[in-house]
């Protein structure tokens, strides 16, 4: 088992590698099951029901994402309204000036809608996932290099309230972990 504590840097976690995908999905449950809160696993590809292994919900993207949209739309509507049949009515062939121009704001309406929804993915899906960030403690681990190639790792931090330096390593030997390593800030 490899240690890495050094005295003048604070402890992140630990990092604990397993053999195949269905030891980490075992491993996960039983960490969920313990009443870890942060946690994560890395592995090479998407492994089918970890989310449900680790005990994770649905996340609020799809609402920041809804309240994107909806912003579009109203503020297209009130816009094109605004300006177009209150502040300056266009007649544009004879047609009438008030509430029954609507279809004629669908196509901007539905623009700035997907418009407002993109943006909200996007910055919505940086802000949940805490990025940009320029390092991780995890970049300063030696298992954690492969997760991407052939590792199967999962990362408990320090910062859990379940977090004990001894029994949180004692519960990593007792689901399986075949290498632990502890990772420093």
């Amino acid at each position: 088992m490899s240690n890495s504590t050094s005295s003048s840097s604070e402890l992140f976690g630990y990092v604990a590698e397993f053999s195949s995908a269905s030891d980490l999905y075992h491993a996960a449950e039983k960490v969920r099951d313990a009443g870890f809160r942060r946690w994560d696993v890395h592995t090479p590809y998407p492994v089918h029901g970890m989310d449900h292994a680790m005990g994770l919900g649905k996340s609020w993207l799809s609402a920041i994402v809804l309240v994107g949209g909806i912003t579009g739309s109203c503020v297209a509507l009130f816009l094109q309204f605004f300006t177009q049949v209150s502040l300056y009515p266009t007649v544009v062939q004879d047609k009438p000036v008030n509430i029954f121009t609507l279809p004629a704001f669908f196509p901007v309406t539905f623009e700035l809608t997907i418009l407002l929804a993109a943006f909200a993915t996007l910055f919505g899906l940086l802000g949940l996932i805490m990025l940009p960030r320029w390092n991780h403690p995890l970049f300063n681990s030696a298992l954690f290099s492969r997760f991407s190639n052939d590792g199967f790792l999962l990362v408990i931090e320090s910062r859990d309230p379940k977090f004990k330096h001894e029994g949180t390593r004692q519960l990593l030997e007792e689901i399986g972990a075949g290498k632990i390593e502890e990772v420093n800030y």
